[in-house]
């Protein structure tokens, strides 16, 4: 600011989506082996959301492992799944905490697991992790 010139600078807030996310996009194939407990792990490193206060972009990779029952999840369905968020309003808890609920609802694996790495933002890393195991109910989505 110079004196006598004072400017008031303002940033500019984006307005990110608030759009649901479409959990019926998510397709699902017969499990080959349900008598065998095995672990199936899918790495997102792309995954894009966006910060519901700024509207900035956040990223971050998303881990899924989970040891199916019945059912697996269809990965281009998965892939297709994920960029619904890329422009969609939501703290990485939230994030985390819908693909988890989602992909229990579709699947009802034996156990799943979906961690949020997220990338550095105002010298922060955060890591949100949550967990579902077939003796708990999952919640319902809020």
């Amino acid at each position: 600011l110079v004196a006598g010139n004072a400017r008031r600078v303002t940033l500019m807030r984006l307005k990110p989506s608030s759009d649901p996310i479409d959990a019926s996009q998510l397709e699902v194939f017969a499990n080959a082996y349900p008598g065998r407990e095995y672990q199936i792990i899918h790495v997102n490193p792309e995954f894009t959301s966006v910060c519901p206060k700024t509207g900035l972009p956040d990223f971050g990779t998303i881990t899924v492992e989970y040891v199916p029952d019945k059912l697996c999840v269809e990965l281009k369905a998965l892939k297709m799944y994920y960029l619904q968020y890329r422009n969609h309003g939501a703290f990485y808890e939230k994030v985390v905490n819908m693909i988890l609920d989602d992909l229990v609802s579709a699947l009802s694996p034996r156990s799943m697991t979906v961690t949020g790495e997220f990338s550095v933002r105002g010298g922060l890393h955060s890591t949100v992790r949550s967990v579902y195991t077939k003796s708990k109910s999952p919640r319902k989505r809020a």
